[in-house]
């Protein structure tokens, strides 16, 4: 498997700084000490970011101390993969399935089904949850995927109208991460799922090659801080979420995962992942198409990443998306900063999806304006339980179980 440093062919020089067409917050911090990593494409829209001597950012360095010792593509961990896939086959020899993966139709998940079939032999249930966003092209990847492989799908289709609800409260709320909703049902529902089926092992599409650098805490904050959650629904929400699933960060790391013995797998970790490789190979052998940028198979996500997040906030998770490829050597920074230079969505696509998503929310457009105009909120200025996240990911940490990078 060989290595792209290049972007795709319709990617095109542009003469604009990265900060153009960007919000009024990204256009003062240039004014007051813009800097960005000289290795990668972070830069001081992440306000926690910091710089050694030689304008190399915290990111990157959490990547090579953290990261990279323990991150194994060769033998050593084709062999650890196979260990664990051996295991898995061995607790599930007696079951229709050996274990569980969520399937969303974009390039990780889509890949691992690839991978864990037909290069494991392993025999995934394959699960899909519904929460009202799919775009079309989403639809057409995960089925492609599901006849190419000749599987089954289980869908679980959550509540439209709590969903609906909880959504608008993130809106109402101020906060950065109005993704949370969407998010929290997907983690919740397939661990819920596994652990009423008594299903051992998850298989997880993250991995280090394309997100070796993560997400600024104060963009992304925990979606599953039930304290946070609680606080923002009671106070924005006008209905009870009765059907809206819910797993806490202690049960689903502690409880489901040390007392129910419920095992997650990233087996993408464990052998090379070059995500344009990856992508063809997915579209040579069944027909998958590709998205305009990650986590693009959500509509809504398409919005908050694409619009909300950098024209209200500041912040363009491209920067994230990029620098993990660089510094996996997938992508130039010359063609990041190229590709940041634009919008990641037009200013078109922009007006259509702001149109698209309040009436499918049930709201004016101007209603949805009001709270792009609002003030932002911090998730410090809800209720939290940031300090126990921090405790546990210290715990974990210490006891090897979990290799943080920095937030």
């Amino acid at each position: 498997m060989t290595v792209s440093t290049t972007v795709p062919s319709e990617f095109v020089a542009a003469n604009r700084t990265a900060l153009r067409n960007t919000s009024r917050k990204q256009q003062t911090v240039e004014m007051n000490g813009y800097r960005i990593c000289k290795q990668c494409v972070m830069d001081t829209t992440d306000t926690a970011i910091t710089f050694d001597d030689e304008g190399i950012c915290d990111h990157c360095h959490s990547v090579q101390e953290h990261v990279r010792p323990n991150w194994h593509t060769d033998q050593r961990g084709r062999d650890e993969l196979a260990r664990i896939v051996e295991r898995i086959k061995h607790d599930g020899r007696k079951r229709d399935f050996d274990c569980i993966m969520g399937m969303s139709g974009g390039a990780d998940s889509s890949y691992l089904l690839h991978v864990a079939v037909k290069d494991f032999g392993l025999r995934p249930l394959v699960f899909h949850v519904d929460g009202g966003w799919n775009s079309q092209l989403a639809v057409h990847n995960i089925e492609k995927m599901i006849d190419g492989l000749g599987l089954d799908l289980f869908t679980e289709v959550i509540d439209w109208e709590e969903m609906k609800d909880f959504q608008l409260s993130y809106f109402k709320s101020g906060l950065p991460n109005i993704d949370v909703p969407q998010d929290h049902a997907f983690i919740a529902t397939l661990y819920n799922f596994a652990d009423k089926h008594k299903i051992g092992y998850i298989l997880n599409g993250g991995n280090y090659s394309t997100e070796c650098v993560r997400n600024p805490l104060e963009f992304f904050y925990h979606g599953t801080d039930m304290a946070q959650i609680r606080d923002v629904q009671s106070r924005f929400g006008t209905r009870k979420l009765k059907n809206y699933p819910f797993s806490s960060i202690l049960r689903h790391k502690f409880y489901l995962r040390y007392v129910r013995r419920i095992q997650v797998v990233k087996p993408l970790n464990y052998v090379p992942y070059i995500k344009a490789d990856a992508m063809q190979e997915l579209a040579d052998l069944y027909d998958w198409t590709p998205y305009p940028q990650k986590h693009f198979e959500s509509r809504f996500t398409r919005f908050y990443e694409g619009y909300w997040l950098p024209k209200k906030f500041g912040f363009d998770s491209r920067r994230v998306q990029f620098s993990s490829l660089i510094l996996t050597d997938q992508m130039t920074r010359e063609a990041a900063l190229e590709e940041l230079a634009k919008p990641a969505i037009s200013d078109e696509d922009a007006r259509n999806e702001f149109d698209y998503v309040a009436k499918k929310l049930g709201i004016s457009t101007e209603e949805l304006q009001g709270y792009f105009d609002q003030p932002n909120r911090s998730h410090r200025d809800y209720k939290n339980q940031e300090a126990m996240f921090q405790a546990g990911s210290k715990l974990l940490n210490w006891f090897g179980i979990e290799r943080n990078v920095k937030r």
